[in-house]
């Protein structure tokens, strides 16, 4: 009979040491590079008069991007909750074996999808700086005259979703951990790319929120913990505590971080790096794509979440039990901004700041009322019109037999 390995104290000391840089990393990197992916081409004031038709056909075009407005930030907590809570009662009262087969289906699609567009971003200005010319396909859906669908796509589209297809069924056949981290990963860069704050308001609305949602759920109850362990999906970045000098066939225990911890906080920073781009293109309007201005509220708030990242790792050490990351991560991104923005006196600009895409969501959603508005005045004249034509044709239909009838009493008269 074959002992059970027992590690020494200190080989599981330098493990979690590695465990914890190597989730800090995994947390970080996404942050980082969505923020400047989230990064849109500042629009010279001069240039907005550009028709519509030109933009959507050009080359430079900018991914869409879903804003999450004051009423979503207030929601979202709620909803989160909502969800938590029923995974908790799914994985307890269902077994979790069928659960975790429809989560792996599921997040498989999800993750080709994921992982195409991460690695077309990353493949696409490798083969622009060789030179190499790749044509686009645009790809529209009408129904009488109507769009209902529209896409544009290159043949690096195409590669990178056969390369992921083929990862997805790696994944899903042999749940390995490293494949989960590659699309855990490819999850956090998308978010934080494609989900925009509209307004430092809404984002620090949303991470007291989440502060109190994330001390409620790990400290109130056992329910966040028991749907992390239970949850067998890329929902979360994962490493083993001994990676170094583990025998073979012995299984790995795991240290994690979910994704919120890192989508969160990091839509939080990325429009800290858009409120940069904003001050620099106030002043210099043919800022264009470059990145190359002042960044203080990024760095600040970047270098804070590191902070925060560390200091959840410490505590969660020290005491020996699962902390709540947005315990420290939420008033380490709130103050950083809150700090810098005091220092450089520009505290009102903070509050004031309303992203491009917070202005085209408002734009957007005024037009939506007034059309609807609108459609119903139409509607309602319409209506008034064909009551009073009804109204007309009845009066005209009246008006002989009156006179009929007063031209009999004349004659009754004479």
């Amino acid at each position: 009979m074959t002992e059970k390995f027992v590690p020494t104290p200190e080989a599981v000391e330098q493990g979690l040491y590695v465990a914890y840089a190597a989730l800090g990393a995994m947390a970080v990197v996404p942050i980082y590079f969505g923020s400047f992916a989230s990064l849109k081409k500042w629009k010279n004031p001069k240039d907005k008069k550009k028709k519509k038709g030109d933009e959507s056909d050009s080359d430079d075009e900018d991914d869409a991007s879903e804003s999450m407005s004051l009423e979503d930030a207030y929601m979202f907590p709620v909803f989160g909750s909502m969800t938590l809570f029923g995974l908790y009662l799914v994985f307890r009262y269902i077994d979790k074996a069928y659960v975790n087969y429809l989560l792996t289906a599921y997040f498989g699609v999800l993750g080709v999808m994921a992982t195409t567009q991460v690695g077309v971003n990353c493949v696409a200005p490798i083969v622009k700086l060789v030179g190499i010319k790749v044509d686009k396909w645009h790809l529209t859906l009408t129904k009488k005259k109507k769009e209902i669908y529209s896409s544009k796509f290159t043949i690096l589209h195409l590669i990178m979703m056969v390369v992921s297809v083929l990862m997805s069924g790696y994944y899903v056949a042999t749940k390995n951990w490293i494949a989960s981290n590659i699309f855990g990963i490819c999850f956090a860069l998308n978010a934080i790319q494609l989900l925009s704050l509209d307004s430092f308001k809404t984002g620090m609305i949303l991470l007291s929120g989440l502060f109190l949602y994330d001390i409620f759920w790990v400290f109130g109850t056992e329910v966040m913990v028991s749907v992390a362990k239970n949850f067998d999906a890329p929902v979360k970045v994962i490493f083993p505590r001994l990676f170094f000098g583990l025998p073979a066939g012995e299984a790995y225990q795991f240290a994690m971080l979910g994704l919120g911890d890192i989508v969160i906080p990091g839509v939080f920073v990325a429009l800290c790096l858009r409120f940069d781009q904003h001050l620099t293109g106030t002043k210099n309007p043919n800022l264009g794509r470059s990145t190359r201005f002042s960044k203080p509220y990024f760095t600040a708030c970047f270098i804070a979440y590191v902070i925060g990242l560390a200091t959840t790792m410490f505590v969660m050490h020290t005491f020996k039990a699962a902390q709540p990351a947005l315990l420290y991560l939420s008033p380490a991104c709130i103050l950083s901004v809150l700090f810098m923005g005091l220092v450089r006196g520009e505290i009102k600009e903070v509050f004031t700041y309303t992203s491009e895409e917070g202005k085209e969501a408002k734009e957007a959603e005024e037009k939506k009322k007034n059309d609807k508005k609108e459609t119903e005045d139409k509607t309602k004249d319409a209506a008034e019109d064909k009551k009073e034509s009804s109204a007309g044709d009845s009066e005209q239909e009246g008006t002989p037999k009156l006179r009929k009838r007063k031209g009999g009493k004349a004659q009754k008269k004479k």
